[in-house]
């Protein structure tokens, strides 16, 4: 979701990032702040925490890593919606860092299929097919944030198992 910059309380900077860890950790370390498409920076940040986290993790405990970051983002996304004013504003990232995240775990091993993982799940979050409009309209704060991206990674590790079958 964007909005305008004149809904804004406050308008989002790095000052803005390092005031509260809450905004530098929504904001996705700083991906947040990209003038275009923040959303497509952010998703990016996923593949080095993907490629350090998962060889040094079990299965398990990256799931739990996930479940926590999903959890926690709730928490941070809200912090930062009700400090800008605007509940799910594009510059909050932590929700496609975290849902992508999920989507390499599952993705198939090579970087072809990564590339794909991310151009399938940016389509999904941009375009928002139902019912990922219906909750990323209806649900609201840090859940409506973080919620609407794994459901878009779920379409996207769908459309991932289908070419997978069709062509192994």
């Amino acid at each position: 979701m964007t909005t305008s910059n004149d809904q804004l309380k406050v308008k989002p900077s790095w000052g803005f990032l390092f005031s509260h860890p809450a905004h530098f950790l929504s904001f996705g370390f700083g991906a947040g702040l990209f003038p275009r498409a923040p959303g497509t920076a952010g998703t990016l940040i996923a593949f080095p925490m993907y490629w350090y986290l998962a060889p040094r993790l079990s299965e398990a405990l990256f799931l739990l890593v996930l479940i926590w970051a999903f959890s926690f983002g709730v928490w941070v996304c809200d912090i930062t919606g009700k400090a800008l004013g605007v509940p799910d504003y594009g510059g909050i990232v932590w929700d496609e860092i975290v849902a992508f995240t999920l989507v390499l775990f599952f993705t198939p091993e090579g970087l072809v299929w990564q590339v794909l993982a991310f151009a399938l799940f940016r389509f999904f979050d941009i375009v928002k097919p139902q019912p990922i409009r219906h909750f990323d309209k209806t649900w609201h704060g840090g859940l409506g944030v973080m919620f609407d991206d794994i459901l878009a990674a779920g379409y996207a590790l769908l459309c991932l198992a289908v070419v997978k079958s069709i062509l192994v």
